[in-house]
Order: C-alpha cells, then sequence, then structure tokens
C-alpha cells in the first residue's frame, strides 16, 4: 500500500471514530502532500513515497524546533500538541536504521568513494542515500558522517 493511501485511510478511520485531533493532525501531513503535488505538476508530475518522507521528515524537524521554543518560552501545553504531531508524523515514517548498521554503511561508502576529509562528504551522503534510500534520515547520516571524515 502507498504511503499516501495509507494516510489517507487513517485519515479516514479517525474521521468515523471521532478523533478530530488526530484528524487535525492527518489533515496537516495531507496538506503539506497537496503542496507537493501542486509543486511536482510544474515539474515532473509524479510524488513518489520517498518525496513524501522527506517532506514528512522536515515537518518533524520544525515541530521539534517549535516545541524547544515552547518549552523555552513557558508554554508546555504547545509543546505537547506539537509533540503529539510529532509521534502522528513519525508513526508514516519507515523504521529508522540502528546506529551500527549506519556507521557500518558510513565505513563502507567512505572505502567506497575513497573519501579523504570533509571535502568528499557530498559523496559519501550520496553512496548512502543510493544504498539506503527512504530508510536513512539524512540530518542523522550527516552527523555520523562529519564524525566519521574528521576523525
Amino acid at each position: 500500500m502507498s504511503l499516501r493511501k495509507q494516510i489517507m485511510d487513517d485519515l479516514k478511520t479517525a474521521m468515523k471514530a471521532g478523533q478530530s485531533e488526530t484528524v487535525a493532525q492527518i489533515r496537516g501531513i495531507t496538506a503539506k502532500i497537496k503542496d507537493l503535488d501542486v509543486a511536482a505538476r510544474a515539474k515532473t508530475g509524479e510524488v513518489t513515497d520517498t518525496d513524501i518522507i522527506s517532506a514528512l521528515r522536515s515537518m518533524i524537524k520544525s515541530r521539534t524546533e517549535s516545541a524547544t521554543m515552547y518549552r523555552e518560552g513557558g508554554r508546555p501545553e504547545l509543546a505537547e500538541k506539537e509533540e503529539g504531531e510529532i509521534a502522528t508524523i513519525k508513526s508514516y515514517l519507515p523504521p529508522e536504521l540502528d546506529e551500527a548498521a549506519l556507521k557500518a554503511g558510513i565505513a563502507e561508502a567512505v572505502q567506497k568513494t575513497e573519501a579523504a576529509g570533509m571535502k568528499d562528504m557530498g559523496k559519501v551522503m550520496a553512496a548512502l542515500k543510493e544504498r539506503f534510500g527512504a530508510d536513512l534520515d539524512p540530518a542523522k547520516a550527516s552527523a555520523l558522517v562529519k564524525a566519521h571524515l574528521s576523525a
């Protein structure tokens, strides 16, 4: 089942169950997908699950930043709302790679691309994206690649 279909099915289920908070969270996700559709019309015309996963990861990043600012600003109720949205969004992401597998993949990519330093980070990240695809969390991978290449 495609990710888009799963999200729409979950939206219908939440609406039938009267879960207004979940409905609002999923509608936020569908709005982002519609934005991707509009942007894709001008380019390729097709939005893939990989594109949706990338958008979901960016949504998590922005909500994490918002939750942190709300906590610092003394608004824990708003931070909890953001964290609830993060949990809903994460339910649509593929399981994260464990750190050991990611580090092994990084070592292999460094060896494959013959990366010598930070200037070769782009080559290593491209190799990781090719190998792991949508399962790769670019932010996490980037930090580990920097650490590996700096050592």
